[in-house]
């Protein structure tokens, strides 16, 4: 038996948080397999936000390896270039985020959405992380949800807080609260510690972990840190999994359990 302990939020309330433990047995005793082979059969089509980063890089990888949607489609700023056959028949959109309107279409025929999208203070400026990580994302969800997706997956952090003095989590947070006003059919916020990752573009945050924190993190994997395929992979079991609740929040330690759950 798996114990994935979640946080369910009520409705314009995410001060007022309901602590959920959501008992998941099915999960270890039949494993993931069928669920994979029956959510193929449904032939669903899915949208990843934020490839260009690790995270989404990962889950796209993920997604692809296991086969189980009909159309993928990834939506971002620039095309990019993927290699090998498995991502052949990928659908790129290229969007301007300022003019998200105007790329509606992108958004439309979508069940499942995926956002990793996001960037730092220290890169974009206070002005422009809060663009991106709250507008852009806000926006994105918006538009998905118009287009008919049905359950919207959001990578959110560790501590995400709408009242919170720090902007980091304050923003994370109030795209959090702001999105489950939109009303999906499920919405699934996943708040990883620091992600252990080598990045290309430096966050010393995360090298911090690597360099500091990976001895101590393989003896307590969810105290500080989190692999980045752990994140990846629990969003990807999420998904198969039916919905317990139409809002969950999965804390750092409910997606590192979930992303060991095996597919025998």
């Amino acid at each position: 038996m798996l114990l994935l302990c979640t946080t369910t939020i009520k409705p314009l309330g995410l001060s007022s948080v309901v602590k959920h433990c959501l008992v998941l047995s099915f999960r270890m005793a039949h494993d993931l397999k069928p669920l994979a082979e029956d959510f193929r059969q449904k032939n669903k089509s899915c949208f990843i936000l934020g490839v260009s980063g690790e995270t989404g890089k990962e889950l796209l990888k993920e997604i692809v390896e296991r086969k189980l949607f009909s159309r993928i489609t990834v939506i971002g700023r620039r095309q990019l270039t993927f290699e090998g056959e498995a991502y052949e028949n990928l659908v790129q959109e290229v969007v301007d985020f300022e003019k998200l309107n105007d790329y509606a279409a992108a958004f439309q025929g979508h069940d499942v959405g995926y956002c990793c999208l996001g960037t730092t203070k220290a890169k974009a400026g206070a002005d422009g992380f809060i663009r991106v990580d709250h507008d852009y994302v806000l926006k994105s969800a918006e538009l998905a949800k118009a287009g008919g997706c049905s359950h919207f997956n959001l990578e959110s952090s560790k501590g995400a807080d709408k009242t919170s003095g720090f902007l980091y989590l304050k923003v994370k947070g109030q795209v959090e609260a702001d999105i489950e006003l939109l009303g999906f059919e499920r919405y699934s916020i996943y708040r990883p510690a620091v992600l252990m990752v080598d990045r290309q573009e430096s966050r010393p945050a995360e090298w911090f972990a690597r360099k500091v924190l990976g001895p101590f993190s393989s003896m307590f994997p969810t105290a500080m840190s989190i692999p980045i395929q752990s994140v990846t992979r629990a969003m990807v079991a999420n998904t198969l999994i039916p919905a317990g609740e139409k809002v969950e929040i999965l804390e750092n330690k409910a997606i590192y359990d979930l992303g060991k759950a095996p597919e025998k």
